[in-house]
């Protein structure tokens, strides 16, 4: 029941209307696999550089975490600053620089190659496929991607498409791999460019799951405070893959309630800057939360 995600590790610099904060831990493959290592084990594959502290490597193999995958390359490592607007669904990126990322060639270990469940982070189209041609067998893979991607390497994203089951976006992007405007129109014509499954993030406004005629909406859980929504969309993914890892039911119900447990793990990891929160994260608060949330959206009597 491993699972293996493949992404970017980062340094995150982040300014929102609650504060700031420096060069913290980031990247879509380590909000990912902190976020599932509370369910199932989990292999990364990733870049880092030479100025990647050791304190933050302790903080991945800390949640059991396999880093065989991880390569440390001479250069930088990937590095991204972003402000976040009043309405903390708007951000700019103020910098961004690729640094070993830019010529990173994923490379999965032999041990790897069988995992069962394979998540691509936001990367290029080519490094996705590159993985996708490197796996035996899998029981699911999903996908992530951005604006970027849909505009720049739409050839590229559209095969990688064809190859996995699940695809995690936000409404935007949605709306613009698609060019249909009304939501459910978009997912439709997504649905038929591959993925048997797709997932639209909506931020605080929660989520929609498409799948075939079926439809499933649940809200974002609701906080007093939000510091900081960098990488909750990532810690939402592995929430999601880590509790269908951990239950092995990919039906219908199965599906619903892990998407459930994922919002629960993202709603933690914006309570604090980077991942902070998800570090000191303990299952039982998990699932004390998903609990609450269960009630929170049951409307029998």
């Amino acid at each position: 029941m491993s699972i293996v995600v493949v992404g970017t590790v980062a340094f995150d610099s982040i300014e929102t209307p609650q504060g700031s904060a420096e060069r913290v831990l980031g990247g879509s493959a380590a909000y990912f696999a902190v976020a599932a290592s509370f369910f199932a084990p989990v292999k990364i594959v990733g870049v880092v550089g030479q100025d990647f502290p050791e304190d933050y490597l302790k903080i991945l193999s800390g949640r059991g975490i396999d880093l065989q995958g991880l390569q440390r390359k001479k250069g930088e490592t990937f590095y991204w600053r972003g402000r976040y607007h009043e309405d903390l669904n708007v951000r700019d990126t103020v910098e961004l620089r690729l640094n070993v990322l830019s010529d990173f060639v994923p490379r999965l270990p032999d041990s790897y190659r069988e995992a069962e469940y394979l998540f691509l982070g936001n990367i290029d189209p080519n490094m996705q496929m590159e993985v996708l041609n490197q796996l035996s067998h899998s029981r699911l893979i999903a996908c992530d991607t951005m604006d970027h991607w849909i505009q720049g390497s739409p050839k590229e994203l559209r095969r990688v498409l064809e190859r996995v089951e699940m695809l995690v976006i936000n409404d935007s992007e949605a709306r613009l791999l698609s060019g249909e405007h009304n939501i459910v129109r978009a997912a439709r014509a997504i649905l038929r460019m591959g993925p048997k499954v797709l997932l639209i993030k909506r931020g605080e406004y929660g989520l929609l799951q498409f799948a075939d005629h079926s439809c499933f909406a649940i809200p974002a859980y609701p906080l007093e405070e939000v510091f900081d929504p960098t990488g909750a969309g990532d810690s939402f993914a592995g929430g999601l893959f880590g509790h269908l890892a951990r239950s092995r039911d990919q039906s219908q119900k199965g599906l619903r309630r892990a998407i459930v447990y994922g919002s629960v793990v993202a709603s933690f990891c914006v309570e604090d800057f980077g991942l902070r929160r998800l570090a000191q994260l303990r299952l039982e608060e998990i699932e004390e939360r998903f609990q609450r949330f269960v009630e929170l959206t049951d409307f029998h009597t």
